[in-house]
């Protein structure tokens, strides 16, 4: 009886020390340079609509069933969709744009996990050209966050998100 406590115990204070030095947050970003005006690369990345023509996620399930409410380009839109085991179930909002600056959305997912993002599209200058950086944050609630001591964030999502930026310089610069 008290080897078995001993064992909760250190089970426990395991536990206790993951957690405590487990990443609280997480930020992943990814740039690429267009060679377009600033301004028109913005028009094309505030709706989310067009997120389907260059997003890595629409390729790996291209019957992924997408419902949409309100207004594209304009705050309070959102995109849900329902698809395959590699892309989940989740919806994304529209919470802020700053013109010519930013697109702000919301990721929430609601399968295979529940978790919820922020994801931002920002614009600059680069010359003549136009500067796009795709990323997303968010905080790593526990049990999830000892999970995190064990995968990289940036692994997992950062060559996603350079495909799709890769994809989307082709789009623009056609």
């Amino acid at each position: 009886m008290i080897i078995a406590l001993y064992v909760l115990l250190i089970l426990v204070l395991l536990i206790v020390i993951l957690a405590i030095i487990a990443p609280k947050s997480y930020d992943v970003s990814r740039s690429i340079s267009i060679n377009k005006p600033l301004p028109e690369v913005f028009q094309y990345l505030r709706l989310i609509k067009n997120q389907d023509n260059w997003s890595p996620w629409a390729e790996k399930d291209p019957n992924m069933k997408k419902t949409f409410t309100g207004t594209d380009g304009e705050i309070g839109f959102v995109s849900a969709w329902v698809g395959n085991k590699d892309v989940g179930e989740g919806e994304q909002e529209l919470i802020g744009i700053v013109e010519n600056e930013v697109v702000k959305s919301q990721l929430r997912f609601f399968k295979p996990w529940k978790s919820q993002s922020d994801a931002y599209l920002k614009v600059e200058e680069d010359g003549d050209r136009t500067k796009v950086i795709w990323g997303f944050s968010g905080n790593n609630k526990f049990p999830i966050s000892i999970m995190m001591l064990f995968m990289n964030m940036d692994k997992a999502v950062g060559k996603d998100f350079e495909f799709g930026l890769n994809k989307l310089k082709t789009i623009l610069e056609l």
